[in-house]
């Protein structure tokens, strides 16, 4: 059982007066954190408390700030085990995969604390009496609002980005996932000054409370609704606003590859985390040619995979968070068939304790369908049959969402007109997940704003300012 504490100019114990949370294990409903819920008073005294540290660390040179966040990684690399043990707990997600969440993490401290020094501004050729140049200065108070899924490595990009160029951060945890939150802060705040980082939990007035106040940016990874509320707040406070929303990403399977390995990709892309992925397949439009051949493989695939707690090893599909979200994703499910679609494996509710949902695979489904048209966020696999590559690609190309999308296909040309033509911040090639490292994410649309990742978001969290300095009386030095 993790009992959280609050983290508030720098005292640990701080707040929790709005009442308590309590999450529960996804496989079983057992309870596993206890979590105090700030007021709105304690936010503005944390934001308060954030900006009476911001100019030291402002002023911090950049290759200490550095060096922090070294130790930082190192104190997240001691805590591995616990952290991954508390996403599992929280999430259920498979124990191997949030191994892998918090490796990743610990891996984007290090990039940031290396390429965090190494930034510099760029000198103007003016006259030759003056000085002429522009240097990049930390933007103050970060507020960083993060997700459930994915709780540490997606935590430490937005926090390891803004920590290292100088900013104070204002740290709110998904309510899902409150303690793994927790002991990332804890592993991050022994490496910090005090007051660099703070830690704010609760539901999601908590996060509007944050969103609202008088910070300089807030970074969001979460649901599409959410960060339009997001958006508006930060109109109204002046702050920057930087946005991965929601996605429906596309799986288009040209004619032409073999369909048992395409069939492997989509399942991958569909069913990992329980498809509870910003970057998941959502939807796969594959061509006729070898559409029978691709499905059945698929829904071999899909019975294949074994679902339990995902504490068990030997686990590869996990619970989803809770059964609201389940009912969420049986709801899409039923609606679809009830619209003609055909259930070729899954797409029942498992008896017992839970919120496990199975592999599930609905052929016959139309491009203006709900599940295909709607974030899902479960381990659906949705297949539209098209006629044509260009179809296909017209398809994938028609959402309200700018996420991501994945082309299968053995012809250069149609792989440059993939990325070329697809209305989204990243094309993946002949692979549903990847990339080199250093790679940023830049959605559109209804996925959001801003990069994400990569040396760019260095530039976010940063802003510039242009410097002129002459001789005076116009002569020289």
């Amino acid at each position: 059982m993790y009992t959280v504490a609050q983290l508030i100019g720098g005292v640990w114990g701080a707040g929790g007066e709005g009442g308590e949370l309590v999450v529960h294990d996804p496989a079983d409903g057992s309870p596993v954190t206890t979590v105090p819920v700030a007021t709105a008073d304690e936010v503005a005294k944390a934001v308060e408390a954030a900006r009476g540290a911001a100019a030291d660390w402002a002023a911090t040179a950049p290759a200490e700030r550095a060096a922090a966040l070294h130790r930082a990684a190192d104190a997240v690399e001691a805590a591995a085990e616990e952290l991954a043990q508390a996403t599992t707990a929280e999430l259920g997600k498979p124990l191997d995969d949030a191994r892998g969440g918090v490796a990743a993490g610990i891996g984007t401290l290090r990039q940031y604390a290396e390429l965090g020094p190494v930034r510099g501004g760029r000198t103007l050729h003016g006259g030759h009496s003056a000085l002429d140049f522009m240097a990049p200065e930390p933007r103050g108070v970060v507020a960083a609002i993060t997700p459930w899924n994915d709780p540490v490595a997606v935590s430490c990009g937005l926090l390891g980005a803004a920590l290292v160029t100088g900013n104070v951060v204002l740290y709110k945890p998904s309510e899902r996932t409150p303690g793994t939150g927790w002991l990332l802060a804890k592993a991050l705040d022994s490496a910090l000054p005090a007051g660099v980082l703070s830690l704010l939990t609760g539901g999601p007035e908590v996060g509007a409370a944050l969103a609202g106040q008088e910070v300089d940016v807030v970074a969001h990874v979460g649901s599409t609704a959410t960060g339009r509320a997001i958006a508006a707040a930060g109109a109204r406070t002046g702050a920057k606003v930087l946005l991965e929303n929601g996605g429906s990403d596309p799986l288009v399977v040209d004619a032409g590859v073999d369909p048992v390995w395409a069939a492997e990709q989509a399942a991958l892309g569909c069913f990992a985390n329980a498809g509870q992925i910003c970057v998941a397949v959502e939807r796969i439009y594959v061509h006729r040619d070898l559409a029978e051949d691709f499905v059945d493989a698929l829904v071999e695939r899909a019975r294949a995979l074994t679902m339990g707690p995902g504490r068990d090893p030997g686990t590869q599909l996990g619970p989803l968070v809770d059964r609201r979200h389940r009912d969420h994703v049986h709801g899409q499910v039923t609606a679809a068939v009830a619209e003609g679609a055909q259930v070729r494996t899954g797409g029942t509710l498992p008896d017992g304790p839970g919120a496990f949902y199975p592999a599930t695979v609905v052929a016959e489904c139309r491009h203006e369908m709900a599940l295909v048209r709607e974030e899902t966020f479960g381990p659906v696999a949705p297949v539209i049959v098209v006629d044509s590559f260009s179809e296909g690609l017209r398809c994938a190309a028609d959402s309200p969402y700018g996420l991501a999308a994945t082309v299968l296909t053995g012809s250069m040309s149609h792989a440059q007109r993939a990325w070329r033509e697809l209305p989204v911040g990243t094309v993946k090639i002949n692979a549903v997940f990847g990339g080199a490292p250093g790679g940023a994410a830049q959605p559109r649309r209804g996925s959001g704003q801003g990069f994400g990742y990569g040396p760019e978001l260095l530039d976010e969290f940063s802003t510039v300012k242009t410097v002129h300095i002459e001789a005076p009386g116009g002569g020289h030095w």
